[in-house]
């Protein structure tokens, strides 16, 4: 999915408007499903969500919350929807070795290089499952808008360039429900790539919540081999200009771009376009790791991904934190 410009602006549009009941009916259902309870496992749960559609960050947020819960000693596992995966109503543990995209998703592939991760439609049976192959954490990658798990601890990722969009609920926005109601079943904030002033406005909203301030750092070595290289880049996730900016800012010289919805399936056809204007102009093809777990086999080697990994400011403040998830 690509989020329509409209979404974007400080300031409701007409389009938005002419939307917000519809939006405003969405968010009510969404803030009623989010009171329902849910049910309780024998393993602490903490989740990484969002208040938008879209990405904000929660897949690198979880990561770094699970190699932080690791160092205290921990046993964390991921649990994942799967998205972008085979529909299914069963769980199972992703295997590096055997699964790709297509069968369990793009992010539970990068969640499975750092620790266990299972995906299925329900969450209650995946928690069970990874509890009985031995974690001792449950980290949710998304899910705060789902009630089927009780949560020990909520932490809600918010992009410090665009927070809360226009500030209204699909269709009229990005909100998934109402700022206020998502607050109350948050613990704490991240925000990623905030100035001052963001991360100001953001603390107001909630005084009594902890805000951790988070950046995400390009691969030192990758990136370095990419110090003034002319490249096209091209990125499938939910704001590719990011990413764009990201290959920018590091050196690398960005002679074209391409952009393509969240969670796209690259098909050969495109990848062979993609190749054929990349060798037309000398140019090195390079995308996000999301991107590069999805592209065809045959062009798996086509392209040079750019790896990210998230960097909270203040760290031990963090695992401070995360001692909550054992009361």
């Amino acid at each position: 999915m690509k989020a329509p410009r409209f979404w974007l602006r400080a300031r409701p549009g007409p389009l938005a408007r002419v939307l917000s009941p519809l939006g405003a009916i969405y968010g009510a259902a969404t803030a009623r499903r989010m009171a329902r309870p849910g049910v309780r496992v024998e393993a602490p749960v903490l989740c990484v969500g969002n208040f938008v559609v879209g990405g904000a960050g929660k897949t690198p947020t979880a990561l770094a919350l699970a190699r932080a819960l690791r160092a205290a000693g921990e046993r964390p596992a991921f649990l994942s929807r799967g998205y972008g995966g085979q529909a299914r109503a069963d769980s199972l543990r992703v295997s590096l070795r055997a699964d790709d995209a297509r069968r369990v998703g793009d992010e539970p592939l990068l969640l499975a290089r750092v620790a266990p991760c299972y995906v299925g439609r329900d969450r209650v049976a995946s928690a069970r499952l990874a509890i009985e192959d031995g974690a001792s954490v449950l980290i949710m990658d998304d899910g705060l808008q789902n009630p089927e798990l009780e949560k020990t601890l909520s932490a809600a990722v918010v992009d410090g360039e665009a927070p809360f969009g226009n500030g209204l609920c699909l269709p009229a926005g990005p909100l998934r429900a109402p700022v206020a109601a998502q607050m109350r079943h948050v613990d704490a904030l991240v925000m990623i790539g905030a100035d001052a002033a963001a991360a100001i406005r953001l603390a107001e909203r909630a005084p009594q919540k902890p805000l951790f301030l988070a950046s995400l750092k390009a691969d030192a070595i990758v990136a370095s081999q990419l110090i003034g290289r002319p490249v096209l880049a091209f990125a499938g996730i939910a704001n590719p200009g990011k990413f764009f900016a990201t290959l920018a800012g590091i050196g690398a010289q960005v002679v074209e771009t391409a952009a393509f919805p969240d969670h796209w399936a690259f098909r050969p056809r495109e990848m062979e376009r993609l190749a054929a204007r990349a060798a037309r102009r000398g140019l090195t093809l390079v995308c996000t790791e999301k991107d590069l777990v999805r592209l065809p086999p045959a062009f798996a080697e086509e392209a040079q991904a750019l790896p990210v990994t998230l960097s909270f400011e203040a760290p031990a403040a963090v695992a401070a934190w995360l001692t909550g998830l054992r009361g």
